[in-house]
């Protein structure tokens, strides 16, 4: 444990390394858009770990929930624990984020340790890892999109729809399948069976919010829509009569 406990130091000291770095390289961009710089490398590097152990190291996490913590679990869970302090701190130092999100760092934090410090379920533990981190670059693609004013474009769109099928794909029902066999499988732990029921409870709080956003994004396409035809029909008009 004390070397999982160095482990963990080391690598929030090397992403808030990373964050300073990027801010002295970008000194014209701001805080957030350097955090969300050194969210996006955690997020892409996350993802490529954990596939690799659930589609090649294995076990498979809907089959073997339950079993020991192999050597890239647990560097998976440690690079992820020590990113999570350091954008909590970030987070609270900032204040640019809500309770919700709070929720979402404050459970993985706890998680990440359970896990370690039990040393089993690190299977499950990273397929969840994988499941909220997937959806993770296009989030910050949206934001970046929005600050250097391309938001607006086909390319906005696309992140948009992509960022909600993957979320409802992955968080609401690839998630709920592992709910389920998490739940019925007699080898996880009391403790991580809960977490994994607050974990997919909170999904369903940011799917509120996501299916929020999807009316409003909808209504404002179809009122562009309309504008756009109404300025066609104009046109036309303009055109004959003159």
């Amino acid at each position: 444990m004390a070397v999982l406990v160095v482990c963990a130091l080391l690598c929030l000291s090397g992403w808030v390394s990373l964050y300073f770095l990027l801010c002295n390289i970008n000194g014209s961009r701001s805080d957030e858009w350097n955090c969300r710089l050194v969210t996006l490398l955690h997020g892409i590097l996350v993802v490529c770990i954990t596939a690799y152990i659930g589609y090649v190291d294995g076990p498979w996490p809907f089959t073997d929930p339950g079993t020991k913590n192999t050597p890239l679990q647990i560097t998976a869970m440690v690079l992820s624990l020590g990113y999570f302090i350091f954008d909590m701190g970030w987070c609270v130092y900032f204040r640019t984020e809500g309770p919700v999100m709070l929720a979402h760092h404050t459970m993985s934090i706890l998680g990440i340790l359970l896990t370690l410090w039990l040393g089993e379920s690190g299977i499950e533990c990273c397929a969840v890892l994988f499941g909220s981190e997937i959806t993770n670059p296009l989030l910050q693609a949206r934001w970046f999109l929005k600050q250097t004013g391309h938001y607006g474009t086909l390319l906005g769109d696309v992140v948009d729809v992509l960022f909600v099928l993957l979320f409802v794909a992955m968080r609401i029902f690839v998630g709920g399948t592992m709910l389920y066999c998490e739940l019925i499988a007699p080898r996880p732990r009391f403790f991580i069976k809960c977490g994994g029921v607050a974990m997919y409870a909170l999904s369903w709080v940011f799917m509120v919010d996501i299916v929020r956003f999807t009316v409003r994004k909808s209504k404002s396409w179809h009122k562009q829509q309309r504008d756009q035809q109404g300025a066609v029909v104009a046109n036309g008009h303009g055109k004959k009569y003159n």
